[in-house]
């Protein structure tokens, strides 16, 4: 039996901070699979948005040594079908990061072309399941650390805040809705 309506988490969440942190935009959810979990409108639902919600638990806690823990907010881990996000219709792909430790909620709000650029550029060509781990610091910025070069050692310029690496920073993305609010003209 097929459940008649279903929504998952990060659906959830994504649309309930929307609709909170956006007043008099439109959020729906389609009633098919498509690739596009959530549709945002303005008002008059005359410009649209489609965004897909990629959801993780935190895995601050239960992967991270002390060490780690008390300079970052929330760990995610994602796998990623290369061939549903090159082939994706959505304009953005939001990574919804829950912070069990504090409390706390992140979301990366990255544009579908840039994404794939930046996890080619990373992860290489020729993969059909990418691994994405996106760390999240109490100093406001995002990485990407699957397959870091230098494995320990880059971890911890990350958590000091030294890290430089052009495509892994998703820091531009973070929590940034600016994007969303200029095609809607809000």
């Amino acid at each position: 039996m097929k459940p008649l309506f279903t929504v998952h988490a990060g659906e959830y969440l994504l649309g309930s901070h929307i609709e909170h942190s956006m007043p008099g935009v439109n959020v729906w959810v389609p009633s098919k699979d498509t690739g596009v979990d959530l549709l945002v409108s303005d008002r008059r639902n005359r410009r649209t948005v489609s965004l897909q919600a990629k959801f993780s638990k935190d895995y601050l806690l239960t992967r991270m040594g002390h060490k780690f823990q008390k300079p970052l907010r929330a760990c995610g881990w994602w796998i990623i079908n290369w061939d549903k996000l090159r082939g994706s219709r959505a304009n953005f792909w939001v990574f919804v990061l829950h912070g069990f430790k504090r409390h706390t909620f992140d979301f990366v709000v990255v544009p579908q072309r840039e994404l794939q650029k930046r996890l080619r550029s990373i992860h290489g060509p020729g993969t059909k399941k990418i691994q994405v781990f996106l760390w999240v610091t109490e100093g406001k910025k995002c990485w990407e650390t699957r397959g870091l070069e230098r494995g320990k050692a880059d971890k911890r310029r990350i958590v000091e805040g030294q890290y430089r690496h052009r495509f892994r920073n998703f820091t531009k993305w973070l929590n940034n809705w600016e994007p969303i609010k200029k095609r809607l003209k809000c």
